[in-house]
């Protein structure tokens, strides 16, 4: 198999998305970089450091201090970003130690103060790292032989866990997304792919058997229905648009983020990790977000159902 990519930088590819990226890569025969806070190698929940993690270079490295990985992004063909957190567990827990519980309810709903949202995780890990990263990207020159556009992959998300998860997740992702294509405008030579998995399991370390099976066949099932008949997906959206209250100036009802879940597939981090590999061909030219189902196209999946296709067209 021929390389897509000579070399790529993983960001956070001791992560539970990165290593999977990093695997993938490795697998095309591609050279594979990875940085994170500890620079340490991929580790399995059982402490194992699986054989593939030997071909990666790990390196410790600042996301925000683009001086502690500036020599490295002259060589990579592409970049791809997938650290992050789920939780801002930082201010949950002061205010939850401050027995601060309106704080804590406007937190989760994403009722924060603007001029407070910017001391948060989610902030720093899901948007400013990214941005920070891409603009050293863009900055660097590369190195003789590097000619084509060189991708910067983001590993953003579908909005379906709210109201479980703060909005302010998915808030910050999609401003790191906007950014990213700012920063792209003013650099032809560079081009953004916005991933957004929906639920990420794997049939190992994170099976989720119930849950996965279950919202596989709900979104197959929506897929399945012609578009006119009511299904529980459309009737919640069309509440969470039309009915409900916008959960901040920029964010629809948490119900639009339930119908999501209902109608977007899950995904394994396997299948996320091979299409993030397919954007970076440049034959395939792949720009802006792409969502659940477009990554199953990439892969050779089916549009709708949960299960593979041939590979013929």
């Amino acid at each position: 198999m021929s390389a897509i990519a000579q070399k790529i930088l993983v960001v956070g590819g001791n992560g539970f998305v990165g290593s999977a990226v990093c695997k993938a890569a490795l697998a095309r025969g591609m050279g594979v970089t990875s940085v994170s806070s500890s620079g340490k190698p991929y580790r399995t929940p059982k402490g194992h450091t699986p054989d593939w993690a030997e071909k990666v270079e790990w390196r410790k490295a600042d996301a925000m201090n683009p001086d502690t990985y500036a020599d490295i992004l002259p060589g990579v063909n592409a970049v791809v970003h997938t650290i992050g957190t789920l939780l801002d567990n930082t201010q949950r827990n002061k205010l939850f130690h401050d027995k601060d519980f309106v704080g804590l309810l406007k937190s989760i709903t994403g009722i924060t103060p603007v001029e407070a949202r910017h001391l948060g995780a989610y902030e720093k890990l899901n948007r400013d790292t990214a941005i920070r990263m891409c603009e050293a990207f863009t900055a660097s020159k590369p190195t003789q032989g590097i000619t084509q556009v060189r991708p910067f992959v983001y590993v953003s998300a579908e909005d379906f866990h709210r109201p479980v998860i703060s909005v302010r997740y998915m808030e910050t992702k999609l401003e790191a997304e906007k950014k990213i294509d700012e920063i792209m405008k003013d650099h032809p030579q560079y081009r953004a792919v916005h991933v957004r998995p929906s639920m990420i399991y794997d049939p190992e370390t994170r099976p989720m058997t119930i849950p996965v099976n279950l919202f596989t066949f709900s979104a197959w099932m929506h897929a399945a229905v012609p578009s006119f008949v009511p299904m529980p997906a459309s009737i919640v959206r069309w509440l969470g648009t039309s009915v409900f209250p916008k959960a901040t100036e920029q964010t629809p009802s948490a119900l639009v983020s339930m119908a999501t879940l209902l109608s977007v597939p899950p995904i394994s981090v396997d299948h996320l990790a091979e299409a993030i590999c397919v954007s970076l061909d440049p034959a395939k030219n792949i720009r802006g977000p792409v969502g659940v189902r477009a990554m199953r196209e990439l892969i050779g999946w089916s549009k709708g159902g949960p299960t593979p296709t041939s590979s013929s067209s």
